[in-house]
């Protein structure tokens, strides 16, 4: 009888061990899924006008003024994408706990 209750509990932390897997595997599909989208759309923007100015190009008042204006507008675009993103992150490493 004692043996049963031991291989009912080992056999219950597995089942729990193969769950917490497969959800942070999904969690980490998804994710992979929705990064690279998200990266093109809102992160190689980024680095255009960070490239310029990290060069010692030297911009106009005019262009520093766009700049900002397509970053605050890009960031306003891009900010649910990134919070999904981030709490994917989240569930994941919950999960992995």
């Amino acid at each position: 009888m004692r043996f049963l209750s031991v291989l009912l509990l080992f056999t219950v932390a597995l089942a729990g061990c193969q769950s917490k897997a497969t959800k942070v595997q999904k969690l980490q599909e998804q994710y992979n899924a929705e990064y690279p989208a998200y990266a093109k759309d809102c992160l190689d923007d980024e680095t255009a006008g960070a490239a310029r100015m990290l060069t010692g190009e030297k911009l106009t008042t005019k262009e520093v003024t766009a700049l900002e204006a397509k970053k605050r507008a890009r960031d306003a675009r891009c900010k649910p994408q990134a919070d999904h993103l981030a709490d994917l992150q989240r569930q994941s490493l919950a999960a992995q706990q």
